[in-house]
């Protein structure tokens, strides 16, 4: 088992999930964060962390997608390890539908 992030996550970028993580397996993109699969240890103390819900144990049904996207970017985004802060319209941000197909940017954010 590992957690994932998932779509909320996409331009909400909140970071309070990278502070509590003990292993250091989150990744950070342009405008949302992943879990390297391999790294997470499934302690679960980031998914009550994050304000936008957006970090689901794997065992959910639905997240196949989910966990190729944690995986492939996990790959190439540089390792953030220090919380930052969120953007200014994160709370806005919350609950927009189909953020993947219209908001998602595959470059990488500046880590740490």
């Amino acid at each position: 088992m590992t957690y994932v992030v998932t779509d909320n996550c996409i331009r909400c970028k909140y970071t309070d999930c990278v502070e509590v993580c003990p292993v250091d397996c989150f990744y950070e993109g342009e405008n949302m964060l992943v879990i390297h699969p391999d790294e997470c240890i499934d302690c679960g103390v980031c998914e009550p962390e994050c304000p936008a819900e957006a970090i689901k144990p794997d065992t959910e049904s639905g997240l196949d997608k989910w966990l190729k996207i944690n995986a492939e970017y996990a790959s190439v985004w540089p390792n953030i390890t220090a919380r930052k802060d969120a953007p200014a319209d994160a709370k806005d941000m919350d609950g927009v539908p189909d953020k993947f197909e219209t908001l998602f940017s595959p470059k990488p954010g500046g880590g740490d």
